[in-house]
């Protein structure tokens, strides 16, 4: 959509028709488009690598901790007598 936008081949009131989006949300789209295109290409000269979003191995020990609980738990409804074909 911001593409033909950017493009200028038709006008903004030919692609709300053509589309059937708001004439605002085409020039919103337009502008997120042109602001963001230079980062693509990594213009700004500084390419930092990018850190994890996430910490793995914080994960790896939660992991660790649900998978002891799950396994510590899971004959208990039967040791207790509270599922009806447990045995005694």
């Amino acid at each position: 959509m911001a593409l033909p936008a950017v493009r200028g081949k038709n006008t903004l009131a030919e692609l709300t028709k053509q589309f059937d989006v708001h004439l605002n949300q085409i020039t919103t789209w337009r502008g997120q488009l042109l602001e963001g295109a230079a980062g693509v290409f990594g213009s700004d000269g500084h390419s930092e690598p990018a850190e994890p979003a996430i910490d793995v191995k914080t994960l790896h020990v939660k992991i660790g901790e649900l998978t002891k609980a799950h396994d510590f738990l899971s004959g208990v409804p039967g040791k207790a007598g509270l599922l009806p074909s447990a045995k005694r």
